[in-house]
């Protein structure tokens, strides 16, 4: 349970950041593309997070499913 509110807390916390950078780059254009910014961070922060807290790592949370399975024929073979 205390991985899982961990886990919560640091999504919030990148979350956080990329709204308030979002929000600061859009204001240098104008209101709306501030609140615009914020949202687009926001959603950024959440997802790096989200691919940070992947206990595969990164690269694991990009590949497919379809690599995964050619990886494990693969192995299969060099364990004959």
């Amino acid at each position: 349970m205390g991985s899982r509110i961990r886990r919560a807390l640091s999504r919030a916390a990148f979350a956080a950041v990329g709204a308030a950078a979002g929000a600061a780059v859009g204001g240098l254009i104008s209101r709306q593309a501030a609140s615009s910014g914020g949202a687009l961070g926001a959603l950024a922060g959440a997802t790096i997070a989200d691919v940070r807290s992947d206990p595969g790592g990164f690269l694991d949370a990009l590949r497919s499913d379809e690599d995964e399975a050619l990886d494990d024929a693969d192995g299969a073979e060099t364990a004959d």
